[in-house]
């Protein structure tokens, strides 16, 4: 039981809106233990955001529970069990990339003394060390999306939050960062959950990988990943990777069955 770090039993959600009600999540149950790094799949709009975003106590579930770090969602993000990392970095242009990575310690009330040591540690984590002075612009969208990663960092959360950081990214850069989240995640022990289109992403990533169907977002398949820790790009040309693919594909095409 200690080692989940997040738990969802029957957890549903229903927004309503002018149209009627749109039935996003429907009895999810799953369990993520500390310092797995799961994926979660499935077409849009199936819920995938919706799920991380009950995690991090910015929509409340209609129906369920979910616990993160054996807390309720909002006792979590209140101890700042979490960071969070958007598709889009979300840097202000304002403030150099030291700035932005600092703001969350100003926020929380970190002493000034402490900042400096937490930047350059996180910094040191995304491979950007001497780029602190440097503002947004001057950085390419795989930098800023690893600046965004270090801010999500700086103030030592168990739990990383990850809704499709790489999507808007091509598919070099993509594939750069893939290998360095992977040894980011073994650098710093921490369980990610990873929202994603990606099948070849989600099968190279995680140790766990979530199938989910069309809406209403329901999990039609979670597979415990076999491939080893660390993990070259070209393991994806690797049978065993290639079996867990097709084996996602089934799960996909099977959430549709529903319909």
């Amino acid at each position: 039981m200690s080692d989940a770090a997040i738990r969802a039993t029957d957890l549903s959600l229903t927004f309503q809106t002018n149209d009627g009600p749109v039935h996003a999540l429907k009895d999810v149950s799953l369990e993520i233990n500390k310092g797995d790094f799961v994926s979660f799949i499935g077409p849009s709009g199936c819920g995938k955001t919706t799920f991380l975003r009950c995690m991090a106590d910015l929509e409340h579930p209609t129906s369920g529970s979910i616990t993160v770090n054996g807390q309720t969602a909002e006792q979590a993000r209140k101890s700042r069990a979490y960071g969070y990392v958007f598709q889009h970095a979300g840097l202000y242009p304002w403030r150099t990339i030291g700035g932005n990575i600092r703001l969350p310690l100003e926020i929380m009330g970190y002493s000034k003394a402490d900042h400096s040591d937490r930047v350059a540690r996180v910094l040191s984590l995304v491979d950007l060390n001497g780029f602190e002075n440097k503002y947004p612009w001057q950085l390419s969208g795989g930098m800023q999306q690893r600046a965004s990663i270090a801010r999500a960092l700086a103030f030592d959360a168990d739990i990383l939050l990850m809704d499709e950081p790489f999507g808007a990214l091509d598919e070099i850069v993509r594939d750069h960062l893939n290998e360095q989240l992977l040894k980011l995640w073994a650098k710093a022990e921490k369980t990610i959950c990873f929202v994603t289109h990606s099948i070849p992403e989600a099968v190279y990533l995680s140790t766990k990988i979530v199938v989910m169907s069309p809406r209403p977002g329901r999990i039609s398949d979670v597979i415990d990943s076999p491939l080893p820790k660390e993990r070259p790009l070209d393991i994806r040309d690797t049978p065993e990777f290639l079996e867990i693919a097709h084996r996602v594909r089934d799960g996909l095409r099977a959430g549709h069955s529903y319909d």
